[in-house]
């Protein structure tokens, strides 16, 4: 089932997180072709000189790969939104040795302890990265928003950008909260919450899941749950803002590569449901999914507990190629509830290279380039692999970390609830801990989704690699 990536800093874990990849034969190194291909200079193309918009990134604290850049201003009774994405295409030649290698690595993969990147740190962290006082090469979107914050026209050409400032979420919240923050900011606050509104309007849903972390308490380790403050949100929400902006143009140019997902059959919000009764979260019948969902506080950890299991209505999300105006069956994300594409990521993301390439050319009443026309089929499927690698490195290492703090407590009894139980084999579940923030495997008779039970730890290896197993039977 899936799970948020877990956070840790301490060396204590490395060794094991070292045998997983090992194990699993992930590369630590870029081929030396592709490697030297990606110290030469950017391509020479067209660049409009936009380096005077006081542009601004919002990333974790020490982020260096840094993807996208901002500026917010007032424009009559509306606003103007510039949001600048590396041009990687600029770095990566078509055909390249480079070019194969990302193909082969898909995405960038994280782990608790480092990440493998898409690109060469020298591209990723360095001559791409839309790096603070650096002109960099982007492509540069103008989408303009009437009072309501609906767009009313979008626009992205190929620009040379400067970011003026690396800020993080912490920074900003605190900065628009004690009423310090310049202006840009104040919209990004302005701005996020009409389009958090046009989300509820639509029946869009953005989960606000809490990421499992490692805190250090009185000499030991526990998990807990850490929630994102609301600068997340509205920063998210003009990610979002693009993304169907360039979902929209693709479809009306007739060709493009949209982000999907079907609606959630009836029986998954069922389970839902039973689980959220389970987690004592009241849920009346007239309240929708998605109204739920928004009254939910993440710090509070059986909210938590829910919004982890909602990511499971997130299955079925894939990748979707049209082209030559054939438009295909399914052109909208059901939890955007628009038409949606994944272009804003391109350092870590090889779709979003491919969906910035046709936006450009779109705009711009050209043909799409040939190269990105003969990748088109293959790459939802190039996709869907890279997402199951990633998501099985994710699982992998929660299981090791959640194993090794739980070694020493075999034998004690937890309260959980049942958020998971096999079609073939009902006496095998997953239960999830309300504390700590732990989610294992269940095994017994008569196990029932949304359940709440108490359960007996019974294994807890830590092994190396990818075997760490943490087991539980009902009390």
């Amino acid at each position: 089932m899936p799970r948020r990536r877990i956070r840790v800093t301490d060396a204590a874990f490395r060794s094991a997180f070292t045998a997983l990849r090992t194990e699993l034969g992930l590369p630590s190194d870029f081929p030396p072709e592709a490697a030297a291909e990606a110290e030469r200079p950017p391509l020479l193309r067209a660049y409009d000189d936009a380096t005077d918009i006081p542009l601004f990134t919002i990333d974790p604290p020490g982020s260096t790969d840094l993807d996208q850049a901002m500026h917010l201003t007032r424009r009559g009774t509306g606003y103007r939104v510039r949001y600048a994405i590396a041009d990687v295409a600029a770095f990566v030649v078509p055909g390249s040795a480079l070019d194969t290698e990302t193909h082969r690595r898909v995405l960038t993969l994280y782990f608790p302890d480092t990440r493998i990147p898409l690109h060469p740190p020298v591209l990723s962290e360095g001559a791409a990265s839309l790096l603070p006082d650096q002109v960099r090469p982007a492509a540069l979107w103008t989408i303009d928003l009437d009072a309501d914050g609906r767009t009313t026209a979008a626009d992205v050409r190929r620009a040379l950008v400067r970011s003026r400032a690396r800020l993080d979420y912490e920074g900003v919240q605190k900065a628009i909260d004690s009423g310090t923050a310049e202006e840009p900011l104040f919209l990004l606050k302005e701005v996020g919450e009409l389009r958090e509104r046009l989300e509820v309007e639509r029946g869009g849903i953005s989960l606000n899941v809490p990421e499992q972390e490692i805190v250090q308490r009185n000499g030991t380790y526990e998990l807990t749950y850490r929630a994102g403050v609301p600068a997340d949100g509205w920063n998210a929400q003009i990610s979002l803002l693009t993304g169907m902006a360039a979902a929209d143009l693709m479809l009306a140019y007739g060709t493009g590569v949209l982000r999907t997902l079907p609606a959630a059959p009836d029986g998954a919000v069922g389970r839902l449901r039973r689980t959220a009764h389970a987690l004592h979260i009241d849920w009346p019948h007239h309240v929708s999914y998605a109204a739920l969902v928004r009254s939910l506080d993440p710090r509070i950890p059986h909210h938590a507990a829910f919004l982890q299991e909602c990511t499971t209505l997130l299955r079925g999300a894939g990748y979707t190629v049209f082209r030559d105006g054939v438009l295909p069956a399914i052109t909208s994300h059901a939890a955007v509830a628009s038409p949606y594409a994944h272009c804003t990521a391109p350092l870590r993301r090889l779709a979003d290279r491919y969906a910035s390439e046709i936006c450009l050319a779109a705009v711009a009443g050209k043909a799409a380039p040939e190269w990105v026309l003969a990748a088109l089929e293959a790459l939802p499927g190039e996709m869907a692999e890279g997402g199951r690698r990633a998501g099985g490195i994710e699982r992998a290492c929660v299981d090791i970390v959640e194993a090794a703090l739980l070694k020493d407590r075999v034998g004690e009894v937890f309260d959980g609830c049942v958020v998971d139980v096999e079609e073939r084999r009902p006496t095998v579940g997953t239960v999830q801990l309300e504390t700590p923030a732990v989610i294992g495997r269940v095994e017994g008779a008569g196990l029932e989704l949304g359940e709440r039970l108490r359960v007996r730890l019974t294994e807890a290896d830590p092994a190396s690699g990818g075997g760490a197993k943490v087991r539980f039977a009902p009390a």
